[in-house]
């Protein structure tokens, strides 16, 4: 049955009229019910919204777990080729020592051996005496008799420690092992009261930086390195400046390239380590440009399109700072990071542990990523800066050179 209504002219609707409230309906209990309907609707909305912040917690917790399960899958890949790799060198070493050990032995075996056949001949010669007859051939071989031969002498006791042989080993597991509660992905390490302090000397003698230090940032300076350039390994369209602290990628070459120099635009240092803790901060100024470390045999010739090879064989480990991101490269894998707006960054080698380690510096340190390897051979510090950046190699008054450079100039002294 249709509402009651009004009908206009031609082509009109029907306009509906609102309910005529009976005595039974009056306007109170009309209002009750709207005010009941406002709260039903209300929490409808606000069901909604709760809704979808459930959904959003839990696409949350499935990315985190997705990424967690990524990391820790990483870590395990890492702590088994590391574990691989130490066992292979812990097997040559348990054989260099026991030959090392044993050395004296087959000395002394040799000399046992000469011993024993001595006194087997003199035996042999006292037996074929007492069996002779003649008494005139008797007297004669007795006469010719010699000592016996002098005895041997204590044997020289062979060194050969288990403890000692374990000793580095363990504690080399362990620092393994707490490979996978040690955080790999990007954190923020909280400065305490700020101090003033003198910090890094800038490539200009005369300059000094003034800058708010943590306490982390103090502990690595106990390993800080004041490096310098290697400038037959520029690029040449490289220009080094300031004593070798300071390189430029200029768009014009800077001259003939040198034997043995990187065909990739790239750069490492005079410095190398082999053992030991070392630190070094670099200032770059602008994004697009790569900090790592690299064994001598990096290949420098260009190959494809590439403009850089830093992390992208087994050799060598990078981290590319972008406009928009950060890039963990190594062996042609890579492992994208937040991005950073810092300049100033810091690289913390730690050979015996296995540790390479980036830090952002300002506005406060900031942990970007951590290497976790087995080096085996030296390392030096490569970089690798795109046209029209500049990157500097901040130097730190009384800061300790290399081992390896510090005995070579006490040599010359």
């Amino acid at each position: 049955m249709r509402s009651p209504g009004t009908r206009g002219g031609a082509g009109s609707v029907w306009v509906k009229k609102p309910p005529v409230i009976s005595g039974l309906r009056d306007l109170e209990t009309h209002a009750q019910l709207r005010a009941k309907l406002e709260v039903s609707q209300q929490q409808a909305t606000q069901a909604h919204a709760q809704l979808q912040e459930l959904q959003q917690q839990k696409n949350q917790i499935q990315f985190s777990a997705c990424n967690l399960a990524s990391v820790v899958s990483g870590k395990f890949s890492r702590l088994l080729q590391a574990l691989e790799l130490r066992r292979i060198s812990a097997q040559r070493d348990i054989e260099a020592a026991q030959t090392q050990a044993l050395a004296p032995a087959l000395d002394e075996e040799q000399q046992l051996q000469g011993h024993l056949e001595a006194l087997a001949q003199y035996g042999q010669r006292v037996q074929d005496l007492l069996e002779q007859v003649d008494d005139q051939t008797f007297l004669q071989e007795l006469q010719q008799l010699s000592e016996p031969p002098e005895p041997f002498g204590p044997l020289t006791p062979l060194q050969w420690n288990e403890d000692q042989q374990l000793g580095n080993l363990k504690k080399l597991l362990s620092l393994l092992c707490g490979l996978l509660l040690e955080e790999g992905a990007p954190a923020t390490v909280p400065a305490r009261a700020p101090d003033l302090v003198p910090l890094i000397k800038a490539p200009d003698p005369e300059a000094q930086v003034l800058s708010v230090v943590c306490p982390l940032r103090k502990k690595l300076w106990q390993n800080y390195r004041n490096l310098t350039f290697d400038p037959d390994s520029a690029n040449h369209h490289f220009s080094l400046s300031c004593q070798g602290q300071r390189v430029m990628h200029c768009h014009r070459s800077q001259g003939p390239a040198r034997p043995g120099s990187f065909e990739l635009w790239q750069v490492q240092c005079a410095q190398s380590f082999q053992a030991g803790h070392h630190y070094w901060e670099v200032r770059a100024s602008d994004h697009s440009v790569t900090l790592g470390v690299a064994y001598p045999e990096l290949v420098r010739q260009k190959l494809g399109t590439n403009t850089d090879n830093i992390g992208r064989g087994s050799c060598s480990w990078g981290l590319c700072i972008q406009e928009d991101s950060v890039v963990a490269w190594h062996d042609g894998d890579s492992r994208r990071l937040p991005g950073v707006s810092a300049r100033l960054l810091g690289v913390d080698l730690d050979l015996a542990c296995g540790c390479l380690t980036f830090y952002s510096l300002e506005p406060q340190v900031q942990l970007l990523y951590t290497f976790h390897a087995l080096f085996t051979r030296p390392l030096y510090p490569v970089f690798w800066l795109l046209e029209g950046r500049t990157l500097t190699l901040c130097h730190q008054s009384g800061a300790k050179l290399p081992p390896v450079q510090q005995e070579a100039a006490s040599a010359l002294h």
